[in-house]
């Protein structure tokens, strides 16, 4: 189940997950809840529910619908993945009966979303109907075990992956003169663009011979290029949106910044890391577990200064042996065919232990 075709992090690696499970001789059934524009990488068909936003926590049309696929398809497991997915799969199973265990995919740090009595106390009622839970980090399964105790025993940490690519098409960025640093990621609060572009403003006080490149789209995009003119930085930033090959960009850049307040663990590090461009990351959710002085460039959060002087560092030189480390680490442990092996691994566990 994904929240509805569109490109974040979450759908895709659902996609792709879903691409190797097939590949593997397993049956998969892709299930939206909201329509959606995006063009997602799964080659069979996704089912739309046609779920309500304005309805989202009674919607028994939708329930239902989830309902008759599940009878009709008769899967082992259903696997909610990010969004409202959870609340849908819990309450078409508790109002239409059905059996199936749901296995729930935590991509992010939920104690950081949970703001009220009542929110805990609600996703606590969802966590409670659910079988097993694959957190993408170590530290997204600690977050949540911290908050709701009662799943200790129930979740592992599988992470996210990526794709093997044999070859990466080249992009060329412009001005060609200057050093390209490189975000990918949706126009979100999480992804803190606003903190990037003044992070920006100090990379240029050391170099002036500096662009910003953002790749990706989102609510906030409008904001953030008023937010570009405002700081006059007009002719530092280039604005690309969605783009279906982002490793291109990446690849091209000279520098990749993710200066996130809240991640899980994000595919875009392990996509620079594969490319062998150096990462400069806020230490938030799991990105310690992959970036690491062997690896990348970790930095506090909100130290705008010693990220900014680290940028500028990287761009004058990077090291070749710490990027030879980082791709190497990629290769063995982040690559999606075998990750798949391990979602299959649980898929076994939670199947078995509910005969």
């Amino acid at each position: 189940m994904i929240h509805k075709p569109q490109n974040r992090g979450a759908e895709t690696f659902a996609c792709q997950l879903s691409g190797h499970l097939v590949a593997l001789g397993h049956q998969v059934e892709i299930v939206a809840l909201f329509s959606g524009e995006a063009s997602l990488p799964y080659k069979g068909e996704i089912h739309n529910l046609n779920a309500s936003p304005g309805t989202r926590f009674f919607d028994v049309k939708a329930w239902k619908r989830l309902a008759g696929i599940i009878r009709s398809f008769k899967p082992d497991i259903v696997q909610a993945n990010a969004g409202d997915t959870l609340k849908y799969a819990v309450f078409s199973k508790l109002f239409f009966r059905w059996k199936t265990p749901i296995l729930f995919r935590n991509a992010s740090e939920v104690g950081r979303y949970l703001n009220s009595n009542f929110q805990k106390h609600y996703n606590s009622f969802l966590y409670r109907h659910i079988g097993w839970v694959a957190s993408v980090s170590k530290a997204s399964e600690q977050d949540l075990l911290r908050q709701f105790s009662f799943l200790k025993g129930k979740t592992e940490v599988l992470p996210v992956g990526l794709e093997e690519k044999k070859e990466i098409p080249p992009v060329k960025l412009n001005p060609a003169s200057v050093n390209h640093i490189v975000h990918v990621g949706g126009f979100s609060f999480e992804k803190n663009h606003k903190g990037l572009l003044r992070i920006l403003k100090l990379v240029l006080d050391m170099d002036d011979q500096v662009h910003l490149h953002l790749v990706g789209d989102g609510p906030l995009k409008k904001e953030i290029e008023l937010e570009v003119k405002k700081m006059r930085l007009v002719t530092r930033v280039s604005f690309h949106g969605f783009v279906n090959n982002p490793l291109s960009y990446i690849n091209a850049g000279n520098v990749l910044v993710l200066p996130s307040i809240i991640e899980g663990l994000p595919g875009v590090l392990l996509e620079a890391m594969f490319c062998r461009t150096p990462v400069v990351a806020y230490n938030v959710g799991g990105i310690s577990e992959i970036v690491n002085p062997e690896t990348g460039y970790l930095i506090e959060k909100d130290n705008e200064e010693a990220f900014a002087k680290t940028v500028g560092e990287l761009l004058a030189s990077s090291d070749p042996i710490r990027l030879a480390k980082a791709n190497e680490m990629v290769r063995k442990k982040f690559i999606n065919k075998n990750i798949a092996l391990k979602f299959v691994n649980s898929y076994r566990k939670l199947v078995e232990g509910e005969e």
